[in-house]
């Protein structure tokens, strides 16, 4: 049975300019709800937009797996006046509705989890021809008339007592092929429902929005770390190898400097059988060849969303990410701060990370740093 995720993206955003773009703690706002739908049990997932940086950045991030499909969708389907539903069936059409269950998942909605994907999927196997996700509200509401319309004021239920309503979130929606064809419609004729945690009913239309919701998020990759033995470290390149700066000629980049007591403290923690990765941003020829030199394996050049790829890593060798120390430096590193077992950041790191850090570094990125990280994970490691 061919499941489909389709994640619709349209350039033009009154609210908050470039909003699906635009990075929430260091990542493109719509990489959240994608990173997860790559690792559900979704078969395909189509990133469906009129914005062809998108499309650009997609067909370079998500090499290493065939999951994602980035596609143009038509001006007509991405005006201000176009429905999601237009740019559904414009899709479904285009494919012949090649596919038995249709997942329709909104990047805004950041706080969706594979598990929240898997669990509606799950619903339309049996009774139901779609399910949809909510948020179990605990509100008491009123009418324009100042009538309560879901309790009785003069009998105030405690919190406790209260059922409450099920509201939408508007974060997934799931259903047949069948039901998508006859109703034209994202909900079917009989729809399950599958509760969600409070905060995902937060939408992401104005400036005060988005800091609510990065905070949020920041706090539950945070709540999930465990102590554990580190037995992987992932370090950047830029601002923890280096200093940040580098040198370019007419030709292009030209030097980076490296300091060498770092490598000594990366071969000491190889022989303590800590894995040492390296995950940058740049596709730099000058930093492939020093890792050649340190003997680092595991490069990633080029990679702008690092979290994903990390938890690609995690998946295939069937890893924790509790037992991952994180060295990184600036923003796009900072989702990986906040959810690895440990997170360090040299001591010229930009603010927003060292706040979030595990540990923040007496030494300077380019000037001991690794070194001295290398020595706290040894000394952290011996209690294991």
């Amino acid at each position: 049975m061919k499941k489909i995720g389709f994640i619709p993206l349209r350039k033009g955003s009154k609210g908050i300019p470039n909003k699906n773009k635009r990075k929430m703690v260091g990542r493109p706002l719509f990489t959240w709800v994608l990173g997860e739908a790559i690792f559900s049990e979704l078969d395909e997932v189509i990133v469906y937009t009129d914005d062809e940086d998108i499309i650009d950045f997609i067909g370079k991030e998500y090499q290493w797996t065939t999951k994602v499909k980035a596609q143009l969708r038509s001006a007509e389907s991405a005006s201000d006046t176009a429905s999601t539903e237009m740019a559904m069936l414009e899709y479904c059409e285009s494919i012949d509705y090649n596919f038995e269950v249709f997942c329709l998942l909104q990047a805004t909605s950041p706080f969706t989890k594979r598990e929240n994907i898997n669990a509606c999927l799950e619903k339309v196997n049996g009774d139901y021809d779609s399910a949809l996700t909510v948020v179990n509200t605990h509100r008491f509401l009123w009418n324009d008339n100042g009538e309560a319309l879901n309790y009785n004021p003069h009998s105030r239920p405690r919190r406790q007592d209260f059922d409450g309503l099920l509201i939408e979130n508007g974060a997934v929606y799931t259903t047949t092929k069948a039901a998508l064809k006859k109703h034209k419609n994202r909900i079917g004729e009989k729809t399950a429902v599958v509760k969600m945690p409070e905060d995902s009913l937060l939408e992401i239309d104005t400036e005060t929005d988005w800091v609510a919701v990065e905070q949020l998020l920041i706090e539950r990759q945070k709540r999930a770390k465990q102590a554990a033995k580190i037995t992987h470290v992932v370090l950047d390149v830029d601002g923890v190898f280096t200093d940040g700066t580098v040198t370019f000629t007419k030709d292009g980049e030209h030097t980076k400097g490296f300091d060498m007591r770092d490598g000594m403290g990366l071969e000491i923690l190889r022989q303590f059988n800590v894995k040492v990765l390296v995950m940058t941003s740049e596709n730099s020829e000058l930093v492939a060849k020093r890792m050649q030199k340190l003997k680092i394996e595991n490069v990633y050049l080029g990679v702008k969303d690092k979290y994903s790829l990390l938890q690609n890593i995690i998946k295939e060798d069937n890893l924790s990410i509790n037992n991952f120390a994180y060295i990184g430096d600036d923003v796009n590193d900072l989702t990986n701060i906040c959810s690895v077992g440990w997170s360090i950041a040299p001591n010229n790191a930009t603010d927003s990370v060292k706040q979030h850090a595990d540990v923040v570094l007496s030494k300077p990125s380019g000037a001991g740093a690794i070194r001295e990280a290398c020595q706290f994970i040894m000394n952290y490691n011996k209690r294991f």
